[in-house]
């Protein structure tokens, strides 16, 4: 007995994701190609604690030398090609932390933002903050919102800070900001709440690191992970530089993605 056309549901998941050709090569040289290179690369950096108290220095220092990690691998994104780069700052959940550590972050991130303006900006590295600015001290507010004023022509590296940022958090604030705006309970989808997130109008990460050795997302980019390839390493985020990337972005173009095909 024959069967009708197969009725799909109509709020499906997007077929957007296209899946990418095969990788054909497997050395970094390669990777600079679009089907091998991900469009948006996202990290969890994880282990400047670890690195500070495995040299015997203050954690203050690690978080310092984490900063100085980040110089590098800008340079090097934006040599692969990658056109988005999302960095776990702080969470939400690090205000749990002693007062001078969180302070000290708070700092560093200040120090970082006003020196590296306008190196950025030479570079073409638009920044953008995911996370509750609202909730910032003052000076950390404004150093951010300077930069994100100073370097918006940028069009080489869009470089996404999630700071004072939590996945749940975004979620909320995105229903949120929905029925603020009147939205029907029927038109809310996957498409709505897409455009309410921090990350509205950006690509899904394609991959997703976590350096320091653990194997979780801690509240990262919960609803925008959904079909990422996720790559852990043991190295300490102070440590992780050009070839560590390399290392990650190889892994990547040898997997296969089918996105439920």
């Amino acid at each position: 007995m024959g069967r009708g056309p197969l009725a799909r549901p109509t709020d499906a998941p997007p077929s957007a994701h296209a899946t990418p050709d095969a990788a054909a090569a497997n050395t970094p040289e390669r990777l600079a190609d679009a089907s091998e290179t991900p469009q948006h690369v996202a990290i969890i950096m994880d282990g400047n604690r670890r690195w500070a108290r495995g040299r015997g220095l203050a954690e203050l220092e690690g978080h310092a030398a984490g900063v100085e990690a980040i110089r590098g691998l800008l340079r090097h994104a934006v040599h692969r090609g990658i056109a988005v780069l999302t960095l776990y700052a702080f969470s939400r959940e690090n205000w749990a932390r002693e007062d001078d550590e969180v302070t000290g972050l708070f700092t560093l991130l200040e120090a970082a933002i006003r020196d590296e303006t306008t190196e950025l900006r030479r570079q073409g590295v638009r920044i953008r903050l995911l996370g509750r600015l609202d909730e910032l001290p003052d000076a950390t507010r404004d150093s951010i919102s300077a930069a994100l004023d100073e370097t918006a022509g940028g069009s080489q590296l869009l470089l996404n800070i999630a700071f004072n940022y939590a996945g749940r958090t975004e979620l909320v604030d995105a229903v949120r900001s929905l029925l603020a705006s009147g939205v029907r309970a029927e038109d809310v989808d996957e498409a709505a709440i897409d455009g309410a997130l921090y990350t509205a109008g950006l690509p899904d990460p394609d991959l997703i690191i976590r350096t320091g050795g653990e194997q979780r997302l801690s509240n990262f980019l919960i609803w925008q992970s959904a079909y990422s390839e996720f790559y852990t390493t043991d190295v300490l985020w102070p440590d992780f530089g050009p070839e560590a990337l390399d290392a990650a972005l190889l892994e990547y173009a040898r997997r296969t993605r089918r996105f439920g095909r």
